[in-house]
C-alpha cells in the first residue's frame, strides 16, 4: 500500500510527517532521502512481512522454553533452624546450607522474639547469641530473602539454663600434664558437661595450665575464657556454675581457690564436726578452776587473805548446815557479844534449807554475809537513851530465846 505524506519539519533525528487528514507521524530522518525539506511530499509503501513474523515467533518461543527450564523447575527452600547448645546466658543456633535453587541471595536475617537481631553473613551456618537472661525463654527464626521471593523458617523456642544446670558447659583442653588432662575429662563427665578436643563455636571454656599452642591462640582470638582446671573442681564442689574471675590463667594465684561449699555441705560439716566443738570449748576455756583454801592464806571463806579467791561452786545444804552448827558451838564460848551475829546466821541457814529453789548466786551472797570474824570485831554502838536500852535488852532477850531453841 502506497501512502503520500507531507514533510512538516525535519530535525537531525526525527522528521514530522503529515497525512491528508492532518495527522502527525514521527519518522526517522535517516530513512528519508537526503534532499528532503519542509513541504516535500514523500511516498511510503507499507506492507506486511509474514516470513519475518514467523521467524520472530520461533525465536520468542525458544527463549521462553529456556527460561522455564532454567528457573521454573525448582524454587528456594526455607531455612531449617535448630539449637546447637544453650548455656545460662548464651545460645548457639545452626542451620543447614541454604537451598537457593537458581535464585540469588539478597539477605539472611535472624529475628529474636519477633524483633530483628542482625544479618547473617552469606557463608555462615551458625551463630552465637550472648547476653541473654538466666532461665528465660526466647523465640528465634530466620528470614531468607532471594531474587525468587522471601522464605521464613519455623519458630524455634529455646530456654536458657539455671545456675545448677551444667549441661551447657563445653570444655576444650589445652597444654597440661597428661594425668591432669585425664582427671579433667572425668570431672567433665561427672558434672554432665561436654568435652571437645578442638575449639568450636559452642566452646564455653578453654582449660589449660600453660598459655601456648594453636588452640590457646584460637581461644584468645575467639574471646573464650581461659581458665585453670581448678575452675571445674569448684563447679563440681558447689554443684553450680561459678565465676571465672579468680580462675583465669593469668590471675593472681591467691584467688585460685575452690568455691565456697554449698549449703548442704556446710550443714553436714556442722553436724559432724562443728557442733561438738562448739559445746566442749566453753567448758574448757571459760570455766575457772576451784581454788584450794590452803593456798589462799585465809581462814574459810571469810579469811583476810592477801588476795580474794574465786567464788567456789555451792555446797550441799546438809554439809553447809553441819559447818554452821559447828561454828555456832564455837561462838557460844566467846560470849554474848557474838550471839546476835550467830543468831542471824542460823536463821539464814534455816531459810536456805527450807527454800530449795535458791540459785547459786543467792548462796554466794549469803556466804559473804555469814563471815563471823569481822562481825565479832565490831563493837556495839553506845546507848543514846534509856528507852533504847530497854528496847535493846528486850530484843536481845527475844533473840536469846530463839538462839536457845535453835541450839537445842
Amino acid at each position: 500500500m502506497l501512502v503520500s505524506l507531507t514533510v512538516g519539519k525535519v530535525d537531525a533525528g526525527v522528521a514530522v510527517l503529515l497525512t491528508e487528514d492532518k495527522r502527525l507521524i514521527e519518522f526517522p530522518s535517516i530513512l528519508l532521502p537526503p534532499d528532503i525539506h519542509s513541504g516535500s511530499i514523500v511516498d511510503i509503501n507499507v506492507s506486511r512481512n509474514l516470513p519475518a513474523e514467523s521467524r520472530a515467533d520461533q525465536q520468542f518461543s525458544a527463549l521462553q522454553h529456556e527460561i522455564f527450564s532454567s528457573f521454573g523447575t525448582s524454587t528456594p527452600s526455607a531455612p531449617n533452624l535448630r539449637c546447637r547448645n544453650a548455656t545460662q546466658t548464651s545460645v548457639v543456633l545452626e542451620w543447614d546450607p541454604l537451598d537457593l535453587a537458581t535464585s540469588e541471595l539478597r539477605s539472611l536475617s535472624l529475628y529474636r522474639n519477633g524483633t530483628k537481631a542482625g544479618v547473617i553473613p552469606k557463608d555462615k551456618l551458625s551463630t552465637k547469641i550472648s547476653g541473654l537472661a538466666l532461665d528465660t525463654e526466647y523465640t528465634f527464626h530466620l528470614v531468607l530473602r532471594t531474587s525468587a521471593g522471601q522464605y521464613s523458617s519455623e519458630r524455634l523456642t529455646v530456654r536458657t539454663h539455671k545456675m545448677t544446670d551444667l549441661s551447657g558447659i563445653t570444655v576444650t583442653p589445652g597444654v597440661m600434664p597428661p594425668q591432669l588432662k585425664d582427671s579433667l575429662a572425668e570431672t567433665v563427665e561427672r558434672i554432665g558437661a561436654k568435652y571437645a578436643e578442638t575449639i568450636r563455636i559452642d566452646t564455653t571454656h578453654f582449660v589449660c595450665t600453660e598459655p601456648r599452642g594453636q588452640a590457646w591462640e584460637k581461644a584468645v582470638e575467639m574471646n573464650v575464657p581461659v581458665v585453670v582446671p581448678d575452675w571445674l573442681k569448684g563447679c563440681e564442689r558447689e554443684g553450680r556454675l561459678v565465676g571465672v574471675r579468680g580462675y583465669y590463667l593469668d590471675a593472681d594465684p591467691k584467688l585460685r581457690q575452690m568455691g565456697q561449699p554449698s549449703q548442704q555441705v556446710l550443714a553436714a560439716q556442722r553436724l559432724s564436726v562443728g557442733a561438738p566443738q562448739a559445746r566442749d570449748s566453753p567448758r574448757i576455756e571459760h570455766t575457772p578452776p576451784t581454788p584450794e583454801r590452803s593456798t589462799q592464806g585465809g581462814e574459810g571463806f571469810g579469811g583476810q587473805g592477801t588476795s580474794e579467791p574465786p567464788t567456789p561452786p555451792p555446797k550441799p545444804a546438809e554439809e553447809r548446815l553441819a559447818e554452821e552448827r559447828a561454828e555456832d558451838e564455837a561462838e557460844q564460848t566467846r560470849g554474848e557479844v557474838a550471839r546476835p551475829t550467830v543468831l542471824s546466821k542460823e536463821t539464814e541457814v534455816e531459810d536456805d534449807d527450807d527454800d530449795e529453789s535458791d540459785s547459786t548466786e543467792q548462796g554466794r551472797e549469803s556466804r559473804d554475809i555469814e563471815s563471823p570474824e569481822p562481825q565479832m570485831k565490831t563493837k556495839p554502838a553506845p546507848a543514846e537513851s534509856d528507852e533504847d536500852d530497854d528496847d535493846d535488852s528486850s530484843e536481845r532477850g527475844n533473840k536469846d530465846d530463839k538462839f536457845d531453841e535453835v541450839a537445842l
